[in-house]
């Protein structure tokens, strides 16, 4: 049994069979016969997976500290989505015409994954610059700040789900065998989302502007992302330049394995599958890169 201290509170953590397994891997002759870059990476990850009990607090009470002094409290989470689906419904199935089938899941659906990068991203851009007494006097991971503010993400995104399958046992709409395949999009959306963020994070500490021109990326790409329509909406010669965007596939994979009962894409899998791994190694470079100037520059 190990007891570790974080802050005022202390935690007594038990050795679980995956702690022995991190353990052993680590020691084991073939991890020594690996790269350097390898070594350090699995290394890392035995770190983090020590921290896992902080990264749940961080993630938590921030969570809670978003709907503190708030009438509705954690309804927001619901009535949130559910306000700007009523808006966005109305204007593009009555005034726009738009004729999809499921126009509603689709909408909502589209609008809960957005949701979830936009926040993933501010709240991980944010979460170095806005703790300068811990970075400046507490040692451990600097990443777990971003990987606990896309955990913090993630729990607004449950809430938001719970409409979402409101909605799609009021409407009647059966699930298929393919709905197995959601984790796998869930998985390569958070990870996709957590590269970003790393280097958002680091990013934002050396110049503040970066939060602003960020909110404009945002803002054109829940336009230029199908979220409000389908692909056929755009013309043909840009469809291929809207789907380098790994988002645009996550949306429109999670459509097709939750609403209409298709199978996931081999072309779609592959491409969010190394655009997660290619994001993640990018945003751990910048975010490694910029951390040892956290402490002066915030």
């Amino acid at each position: 049994m190990n007891i570790r201290a974080h802050g005022p509170k202390l935690y007594i953590m038990k050795v679980l069979p995956i702690d022995r397994f991190l353990n052993k891997a680590v020691n084991s002759e073939l991890f020594y016969k690996l790269p350097n870059g390898w070594k350090m990476s699995v290394k890392h990850i035995t770190t983090l997976y020590a921290y896992r009990q902080l990264i749940w607090q961080l993630a938590w009470s921030e969570f809670k500290m978003r709907y503190k002094n708030s009438v509705l409290g954690y309804f927001w989470s619901l009535l949130e989505p559910l306000l700007m689906l009523t808006v966005l419904y109305y204007v593009f199935s009555h005034i726009m015409k738009m004729q999809i089938e499921n126009y509603q899941l689709f909408l909502l659906l589209g609008i809960i994954i957005w949701n979830f990068l936009s926040r993933a991203t501010t709240i991980g851009m944010n979460c170095i610059v806005g703790k300068p007494g811990m970075i400046k006097k507490i040692y451990f991971p600097r990443d777990i700040f971003v990987i606990s503010a896309c955990l913090t993400a993630l729990l607004m995104s449950v809430f938001e789900s719970l409409v979402f399958v409101l909605f799609m046992i009021y409407f009647k709409v059966p699930l298929s065998v393919y709905i197995l395949q959601a984790p796998i999009i869930l998985i390569c959306l958070f990870i996709l989302s957590t590269g970003l963020s790393l280097a958002l994070a680091a990013l934002n500490v050396l110049y503040r502007d970066v939060q602003f021109i960020w909110a404009v990326f945002l803002q054109a790409g829940y336009f230029a992302t199908p979220i409000l329509y389908t692909l056929e909406v755009f013309p043909e010669n840009l469809r291929s330049i809207v789907l380098l965007n790994p988002f645009a596939r996550v949306i429109i994979a999670a459509r097709e394995t939750i609403i209409y009962a298709s199978p996931m894409q081999t072309g779609d899998m592959i491409f969010m599958g190394v655009a997660s791994i290619i994001f993640l190694i990018i945003g751990y470079a910048i975010f490694n890169k910029i951390e040892p100037r956290f402490a002066e520059e915030i």
